[in-house]
């Protein structure tokens, strides 16, 4: 195997399917494993809570992008925020409250609206967010103007009529954040806990926010355990920050420090700050989304933008290209994926290095693998297959799998299928074997009846990179469609049917609208729009998939070619302009130089 680095230190935060007889799916022949890990779907517990869909900042100022579907389409359940760097030096302490605080107002409102919660900074209205100032609360034992600033925070919280966690100081134990002994803080915090308590009795109160590892022998945190136990100020969450760090040795730690001083933990932990900036990547994100999942804790990924880009780009899972529109990176893609598992978590048994999400639901099943400290075979060994329902037939399953590149931090248009077979189980069991060349990449793997033959694509125009796209995000009939920047949305992936008894032929059913590709009035003309319909059985619904080849070209690209007309989806003109219609022409070849107007990548084939 080949390792990058070990997790366990800790840093501080600055800021069409092939049947197989065999029991084992690869796109490599079998090999001997160099990691293994178990699922086993008999053993099964709850529903999937998303605890990991959280992060720090990440939403504009004024809180009105990125759009909603980057949220909604990942279960997003945290935001963590205060109007750091708004100002240099911001806040209270420096005259400039209006400004963070107005932010914060229009975040916390907006996360409201999304479904989430959101996590109040206060250290960051104060303005400590790192840069040097001028006075901490309780400077000379005078409390005046930090009583002052409570005040007006609670009333300002309390005119949204909006609930939040109140996160009291981040970080108080390095210096960067608190310059001040520690008794000092002991007397803010105890401060802090009781008005906000007298205030909102219902709201919850997080701490300590604390940089490092909650042992029994850090003595800061210890302490900090001992005041707030003598002093009836228990954080109704204790929190902490993993960079890098194990959420379930972190819990562990947790636990052995709070229990023998009879500090209950009914609620989960929040490590509110998870991964070091060299772990953002599709590997180790998906990693911690399991070892979160693993550990019952919450987690808000670690943002570490500054300036303008800390308030914008979902926590650095989105890039902006150089129109300003926002496209997801790999890491993305994890979360939506772990979004869209549903039904029973089921048990996982994790080697040195790699971990895993599992869930089954009536007619799939889906796993989220992760690890990305190192590269190797990973081999997925799947165990009583019998006890998920409706997913075997015939002793037979459907395995896809794919890969979510990392693209070196750039943005990526969608996961990449690497197998689609049907395979024949022994013993209720197969093995998925996943060739992991990437230390940064990672993979995920769908089960599904063997009788389902479709799959699910966005569809890449080849001589614009854009994606065919629902425009407008409509649910109309006649809507003529268009291509669009590839951003991971609903309306820009594709679910292709497959048309009974006609070999590479589908319909194709756009996933927010639910309304079939379709060639307008079943026109056989040149030009002629195609649209969004209601699914029927014409023949202008039903599309046959021709392989291109071409130099250069890959293994995932194809014609669309209308079935009752014998021509190709094509972007009009062979523009590249962001919303340029999608009509029908006479198809080149395939195989002579397809124009790549008409050659459409389908990354989930």
């Amino acid at each position: 195997m080949n390792t990058r680095f070990n997790r366990r230190g800790l840093v501080a935060l600055l800021a069409g399917g092939t049947l197989v007889t065999a029991s084992a799916v690869a796109v490599t022949p079998a090999q001997a494993a160099d990691e293994s890990i178990s699922v086993n779907f008999s053993a099964a517990g709850g529903s999937p809570s998303y605890r990991a869909s959280g992060w720090i900042y990440g939403m504009t100022e004024d809180a009105t992008a990125p759009a909603d579907h980057f949220y909604r389409d990942v279960k997003f359940r945290y935001m963590r925020a205060g109007g750091a760097q708004l100002d240099s030096p911001g806040g209270w302490v420096s005259g400039r409250y209006d400004r963070r605080w107005n932010a914060t107002r229009a975040q916390l409102l907006r996360t409201r609206s999304l479904g989430g919660e959101f996590i109040l900074l206060v250290h960051d209205l104060w303005g400590a967010d790192g840069f040097p100032i001028s006075r901490f609360p309780g400077d000379n034992g005078d409390w005046t103007d930090y009583d002052n600033f409570l005040t007006r925070l609670i009333n300002d919280v309390r005119a949204t009529g909006a609930p939040v966690q109140w996160d009291i100081w981040n970080e108080p134990n390095i210096t960067l954040f608190w310059n001040r002994p520690q008794s000092q803080y002991f007397e803010m915090w105890r401060r802090a806990y009781q008005r906000i308590r007298a205030a909102f009795p219902t709201h919850l109160i997080v701490g300590p926010s604390y940089a490092g590892v909650p042992t029994t022998s850090t003595s800061w945190w210890t302490q900090y355990l001992d005041f707030v136990r003598a002093n009836n100020v228990v954080p109704d969450i204790a929190s902490w920050h993993s960079l890098p760090g194990d959420p379930v040795a972190n819990v562990a730690a947790a636990n052995a420090s709070l229990d023998p001083r009879g500090i209950p933990h009914t609620r989960p932990y929040q490590i509110n700050e998870y991964a070091a900036s060299n772990e953002q990547n599709p590997g180790d994100g998906s990693w911690y989304i399991a070892r979160l999942e693993r550990a019952g804790a919450d987690g808000l990924r670690a943002n570490w933008a500054g300036g303008g880009n800390l308030h914008n780009d979902l926590a650095s899972l989105l890039v902006r290209n150089s129109a300003g529109q926002h496209q997801p990176k790999g890491e993305w893609w994890v979360y939506r994926f772990y979004g869209g598992q549903t039904g029973q978590l089921v048990s996982v048994t994790p080697s040195g290095a790699y971990d895993a999400v599992a869930t089954k639901a009536a007619g799939n099943v889906k796993i989220l693998v992760g690890g990305g400290g190192t590269t190797g075979n990973i081999a997925v060994n799947l165990q009583r297959l019998d006890t998920t329902s409706g997913i075997v037939q015939n002793n037979q399953i459907r395995v896809i799998a794919q890969r979510i590149p990392y693209n070196n931090g750039g943005a990526v248009q969608g996961p990449v299928t690497i197998q689609n077979s049907v395979v024949t189980l022994s013993g209720n069991a197969a093995t998925v074997n996943l060739p992991h060349t990437n230390v940064n990449d990672t993979f995920t793997i769908t089960i599904v009846p063997p009788s389902d033959g479709g799959f699910s694509s966005v569809a890449v125009a080849q001589h614009s990179q854009q994606c065919l796209d629902d425009a407008n995000r409509s649910t109309a009939d006649g809507t003529q469609q268009q291509q669009f920047y590839c951003e991971g949305g609903d309306q820009q992936l594709w679910n292709f049917r497959p048309v009974s008894g006609v070999a590479d032929t589908y319909t194709v059913v756009n996933q927010l609208s639910g309304k079939c590709l379709d060639v307008n009035a079943a026109s056989t003309a040149d030009g002629a729009a195609v649209i969004q319909w209601s699914c029927n059985t014409g023949l202008n619904q039903q599309f046959t998939l021709r392989k291109v080849t071409y130099s250069g070209n890959d293994a995932h690209d194809y014609q669309l070619v209308a079935r009752h007309s014998g021509k190709c989806v094509d972007v009009s003109g062979v523009s590249t302009a962001a919303r340029a219609l999608v009509h029908q022409w006479t198809c080149n070849p395939a195989g002579q130089g397809s124009p790549l107007n008409q050659t459409w990548r389908l990354l989930g084939r």
